[in-house]
């Protein structure tokens, strides 16, 4: 996983793409959010800020 985060960064870097980071960065956190979301006690509290 580390590796492919590596990689990952070095071709934004090298492609100056760095308006892919916040849509990355966007998208990791949603799918965090549905991985805690959908087996936890905390599932109600999530469900309520959207």
């Amino acid at each position: 996983m580390m590796e492919f985060l590596t990689d990952l960064w070095h071709y934004l870097r090298e492609r100056k793409k760095y308006w892919l980071a916040p849509v990355m960065l966007v998208l990791i956190i949603l799918g965090l959010l549905l991985i805690i979301g959908g087996g936890s006690a905390l599932a109600p509290f999530i469900y309520s800020i959207f």
